[in-house]
């Protein structure tokens, strides 16, 4: 589930970035479409890092052992 989460996540993350690439295309960066895009993708990217740091508190993600 944690890492179903995660890949969500992600892949919101990825959207948000074609997605201001696309406003930034179209519009030629004259609206606020790219900044509310960008603003999106970085809270996106905020609580991916929060979700991974949690489950790496928790215990429920591992790091893997080095060799």
């Amino acid at each position: 589930m944690l890492k179903a989460l995660i890949v969500i996540l992600l892949l919101m993350v990825l959207a948000s970035l074609f997605s201001g690439l696309f406003f930034l295309i179209k519009d030629g960066g004259k609206t606020n479409r790219v900044v509310n895009s960008l603003a999106v993708r970085v809270t996106l990217s905020v609580l991916l890092l929060a979700v991974i740091m949690i489950a790496l508190w928790q215990g429920s993600l591992t790091m893997n052992p080095t060799p």
